[in-house]
C-alpha cells in the first residue's frame, strides 16, 4: 500500500500530518497575559502567538485544579469517566510535615495513578507515526506503570507530582524530577523552566523531520512546593525576569502572617507585591521559553505545519489576576474554570481573531486526532468533538453544556446560564450579561434553576453508569 501511494504521489503531494505543540501553564490567571488584557505582565511570545492565531475567550477546563484537568486533556474524557476526579497528593505537608525516609513510598501520592486501562493521546498518535515527548509536569502517577513511557510517550523529563520547588525540584523535601522511568537529581539547583526549555529544544532538534507531539506542561506560575512558609507562599522567578518589573520591585517587602494549617505561629513572609513579582516573573520566564520553541519551528521551516495550543490547566491561584472573573483555582466560579487559550495553525485557523464560542479541553483530543487523521478507538466514549470547524467559522460550537464536580462542590453551565453550589458560594447566573457572577438570579428564575439542576443530575447519572476506573472509585 505504501509503495502504491508513493507511485501515485511521487512528489509528496499528500499533506504531511501536522506537528503538535501543546503548552500548558499552571495556575495562570485569566488576565495574566498581555493579549488577554493585562497592562502589567510581559508575555511578548504568547502575544505573538495570539496575533498569529486565535484567542478563545470562553474556554473551560474540566476541573478547577491540577490532576483531573490534565487527565481529561490527555484522555478526552470527563474526570468522572476516566477515574481521576480528585488530586493525587498528600495532605500532611499542608500542616508542615516532612516525610521521613521510607514513609513517602507508602503514601497515596506515591502509589496513586491513572487507571492503566485508559488510553492516552500519545498512544493514539503512534498509529500515525508520531514521536511524542513530555517535558514538565506529569501528575498522573509515579510508579512505572503510570509514568509517561508506559502511556505512549517516547521521551520524558520532568517532575511527577503536582508541584515542586523551582530550584531544588523537591516536593516538600522529596525529590520529584525524573528522566524517563528513573529519578534524577543531576540538575538540582537549576531553574526548572530553563530545564524544560532545554529538553524541548533537544527534542525538536532530534525530531523535527518527522511528525512529533511535543507536550510542554510548565509548572509556572504554580506556587513553590516548599515547606518553608516564606517560599511556599508563591511562585519563583530568576532575577533577570524580576528586573523587568521595577514598579513591583520598589514595593517588595515582608509581612507577618499565619500559615494556614501551620498553627497560630506568625511567620515572616513576602508581601503582596513580592508574591506578585515572583508570579509575573515566572510567567515572563515561561514566555521566553515558549519563544525559544516557536523560534525553532521557524528555523526549521515547520511552523506552517505545526498546530500550537496554549492554555492554563485551571483558573489562577496565588498572586494571579483573574479579572473580570469571580473566584479562582479550586472554585466552581468562572475564575476557577474559564482559562486563557490560544490556538495557532497557519492557513487553518484564522490569524489575529478572537472566538467567544463555548469550548473546553474535552475538545482538544478529538481535534488533534482529526487533524492527524487518526481514527479514535471505537470502544472508548469521548466527551468532546473537533473544534477546528468552529474556529474556521464553518459551524457553531455543539458544546451547549458543561458540568463540574469537586467533592461536594458542583457547577453546571447550560447555554449562557451557570449554576454553582459550593462551599465558597452558590447561585444562578446569566453569563451573557454577568460574566463576573455577581447577581444571583435563583430567586427570580426558579424554573431555570430547576432546569440546570436536572441537567446536572442527568450528567451525574451518566457518569455513575460509566465503566468504573481507579484510583478513587469503589468497584
Amino acid at each position: 500500500m505504501r509503495l502504491l501511494i508513493l507511485l501515485l504521489f511521487p512528489f509528496g503531494l499528500l499533506a504531511a500530518p501536522p506537528n503538535i505543540v501543546l503548552i500548558v501553564s499552571d495556575d495562570q490567571g485569566y488576565r495574566d497575559l498581555g493579549c488577554f488584557g493585562s497592562k502589567e505582565i510581559l508575555t511578548p511570545q504568547l502575544d505573538r502567538l495570539a496575533k498569529e492565531g486565535m484567542k478563545l475567550t470562553q474556554f473551560y477546563v474540566t476541573w478547577p485544579a491540577c490532576t483531573p484537568s490534565r487527565g481529561s486533556l490527555l484522555t478526552g474524557r470527563y474526570p468522572q469517566r476516566n477515574g481521576i476526579y480528585d488530586m493525587i497528593r498528600n495532605e500532611a505537608p499542608d500542616y508542615g510535615y516532612q516525610y521521613k525516609p521510607g514513609e513517602y513510598e507508602a503514601t497515596f501520592e506515591r502509589i496513586g495513578g491513572m487507571d492503566t486501562r485508559e488510553v492516552l493521546l500519545p498512544a493514539m498518535l503512534k498509529k500515525a507515526g508520531y514521536v511524542s515527548g513530555i517535558f514538565g509536569k506529569w501528575d498522573l502517577g509515579v510508579h512505572k506503570r503510570f509514568l509517561p513511557l508506559a502511556r505512549g510517550f517516547d521521551d520524558f523529563y520532568g517532575f511527577v507530582n503536582t508541584g515542586i520547588d523551582y530550584y531544588t525540584h523537591e516536593r516538600y523535601g522529596v525529590p520529584s524530577m525524573y528522566r524517563n522511568n528513573s529519578p534524577t537529581i543531576a540538575d538540582k539547583g537549576t531553574y526548572c523552566t530553563d530545564l524544560f526549555e532545554r529538553e524541548a529544544v533537544r527534542f525538536l532538534k532530534a525530531n523535527h523531520r518527522k511528525p512529533f507531539f511535543l507536550y510542554l506542561p510548565f509548572n509556572a506560575p504554580h506556587g513553590a512546593s516548599n515547606l518553608d512558609p516564606a517560599i511556599r507562599t508563591g511562585a519563583q522567578a530568576p532575577e533577570k525576569f524580576k528586573k523587568l518589573y521595577p514598579k513591583l520591585q520598589a514595593q517588595v517587602g515582608t509581612e507577618q502572617r499565619k500559615r494556614s494549617r501551620y498553627g497560630d505561629k506568625l511567620f515572616t513572609v513576602p508581601n503582596r507585591a513580592a508574591r506578585r513579582l515572583e508570579f509575573v516573573g515566572s510567567v515572563t520566564a515561561m514566555d521566553a521559553a515558549i519563544g525559544r520553541v516557536l523560534g525553532l519551528l521557524d528555523q526549521y521551516n515547520i511552523a506552517d505545519n505545526t498546530l500550537v495550543i496554549f492554555f492554563s490547566d485551571n483558573g489562577g491561584g496565588g498572586a494571579s489576576d483573574n479579572t473580570p472573573l469571580r473566584g479562582g483555582k479550586g472554585q466552581m466560579f468562572e475564575g476557577g474554570l474559564r482559562v486563557p487559550c490560544i490556538i495557532r495553525w497557519p492557513g487553518r485557523v484564522p490569524a489575529g481573531k478572537t472566538s467567544d464560542a463555548f469550548l473546553t479541553t474535552l475538545e482538544i483530543l478529538p481535534t488533534l486526532l482529526q487533524a492527524s487523521d487518526v481514527k479514535p478507538p471505537q470502544d472508548i466514549i469521548f466527551d468532546g468533538f473537533d473544534l477546528l470547524p468552529v474556529l474556521q467559522g464553518k459551524t457553531p460550537s455543539t458544546r451547549n453544556a458543561m458540568f463540574w464536580q469537586r467533592r461536594n462542590d458542583v457547577g453546571a453551565r447550560v447555554g449562557d446560564w451557570k449554576w454553582v453550589d459550593s462551599s465558597r458560594g452558590s447561585g444562578l447566573f446569566n453569563l451573557k450579561t454577568d460574566v463576573g457572577e455577581k447577581q444571583d438570579l435563583s430567586a427570580t428564575h426558579t424554573g431555570k434553576l430547576v432546569e440546570l439542576k436536572q441537567h446536572f443530575a442527568h450528567w451525574k447519572k451518566q457518569m455513575d453508569a460509566a465503566e468504573p476506573r481507579g484510583p478513587f472509585r469503589d468497584f
